[in-house]
């Protein structure tokens, strides 16, 4: 117990992520049901107890894997909107740099992307809530570059908005998934460059006007 209460925020942190990470591939191989503590516990390094140190029980550590997952999420693409307003661009540059940013987060977290999108399309989970309230704060990040473009007439009065932001991050999880599943052997730049051009309009052959 001892240990436990000197345990300092960075350790515990370093543990978390551990659990996360351990949990996210676990879930993603077997489902949620047939994964335990203990193998979660194992794949991670860690005593069985400290799992349940951090987390009060299974559930919860998967309510809480999707809140990281997709705090993490948000997060970059906020980054990549800032950068880019930063740098001077366009709204629709900050959005394809969102397209790149949510690539990467992917990239690197494959096996979260996998569950997450799964998780989506079931019902009667206990976590069903905190899945749509994680939804709903990375598709408003989108929502506001869309807002901003519209109220500084770089973007079309005509859009819906939230119907818009969704579709985006939709296409962007479906593509990335589709990437890593079939067709490896291509490259972000090259998927991104793929999505880019549909972000742009150009699919038809109509440069966008700059």
């Amino acid at each position: 117990m001892t240990s436990a209460r000197t345990t300092t925020p960075r350790s515990r942190n370093a543990t978390r992520d551990k659990l996360f990470q351990a949990a996210v591939t676990l879930i993603a191989e077997q489902g949620f049901s047939s994964t335990t503590v203990e193998e979660i516990a194992e794949r991670a390094g860690v005593a069985k107890g400290t799992v349940y140190y951090n987390f009060a029980s299974k559930t919860e550590l998967f309510e809480e894997l999707l809140r990281h997952g997709v705090a993490l999420l948000t997060a970059d693409l906020r980054q990549a909107a800032a950068e880019t307003e930063q740098r001077g661009g366009s709204r629709v540059d900050a959005l394809d740099a969102m397209v790149r940013a949510g690539l990467l987060f992917i990239d690197r977290y494959p096996a979260f992307t996998q569950l997450y999108v799964a998780e989506l399309w079931r019902t009667g989970r206990a976590w069903n809530e905190t899945l749509l309230m994680v939804r709903r704060e990375a598709v408003a990040v989108v929502e506001g570059v869309l807002r901003a473009g519209v109220a500084e007439g770089e973007l079309s009065q005509d859009i819906d908005i939230q119907l818009t932001a969704a579709a985006l991050v939709g296409m962007v999880l479906v593509a990335a998934l589709d990437w890593k599943a079939f067709q490896p052997e291509r490259s972000l730049e090259d998927v991104h460059g793929a999505l880019s051009l549909l972000l742009q309009g150009r699919v038809g052959g109509r440069e966008r006007s700059r």
